[in-house]
């Protein structure tokens, strides 16, 4: 039988494979959450680089957050990593949500960065 990091693991694959196949060499935005942060950053898997990422332990952001892992420091953790990639010249990427699924934190720093500029 198989343990529930195995079968996360396996649905992070499946969703990076799903990615790669769509992305016609787009840039990804990539999601991690853990239970007391949210992390988001743009890649270049070509290059294999972190070209921009933002997370809810910016000093910026810590200070105005009443905690790291609500939906209010995903709505803000979007905001920032959509700011950050458009002053780098990004306007095009494609979200990975990795293992998790399309619900709370992740949709809503989803639904921020795309509110804020960034197109997937």
């Amino acid at each position: 039988m198989l343990s529930s990091k195995d079968l996360f693991k396996r649905r992070q694959m499946r969703a990076r494979a799903q990615i790669r196949r769509a992305s016609n060499g787009r840039l990804r935005l990539s999601v991690f959450r853990s239970s007391k942060h949210i992390y988001a950053q743009v890649i270049d898997d070509a290059a294999g680089r972190t070209l921009v990422a933002a997370s809810s332990l910016d000093k910026d952001l810590r200070s105005r957050l009443k905690t790291g892992a609500d939906k209010a420091a995903a709505v803000e953790v979007g905001k920032l990593v959509a700011e950050r990639a458009k002053a780098a010249g990004l306007e095009q990427v494609v979200f990975d949500r990795g293992g998790y699924i399309y619900h709370g934190r992740v949709k809503a720093l989803a639904d921020a960065a795309r509110d804020a500029g960034l197109k997937f």
